[in-house]
C-alpha cells in the first residue's frame, strides 16, 4: 500500500461521509453528486498530485471515485 492509498482514500471517504451525515436523504441526488464532486474529489486529487502512481494505483482510485459517485 502506498502513501496516497493510505491517506487519500480515507480522507475521501471521511469527506463523503460528512456530506451524507449532514444532508442525509433531504437533498436531491443532483445536489449530493455536485457536493461530492466539489468537496470530495479535490481531497482525493490533492494527495495524488505528489505521488508516482502505477497504472494499478490509478485504477484503484478510479474505482474509489466511481463507487463514491
Amino acid at each position: 500500500m502506498n502513501k496516497a492509498d493510505y491517506y487519500a482514500k480515507p480522507s475521501f471517504y471521511r469527506a463523503a461521509n460528512g456530506i451524507f451525515r449532514k444532508i442525509g436523504r433531504i437533498a436531491s441526488e443532483d445536489v449530493v453528486i455536485q457536493l461530492l464532486k466539489s468537496k470530495c474529489i479535490p481531497v482525493l486529487s490533492y494527495a495524488l498530485e505528489v505521488c508516482n502512481l502505477s497504472k494499478r494505483d490509478l485504477q484503484s482510485f478510479d474505482f474509489t471515485v466511481t463507487i463514491g459517485l
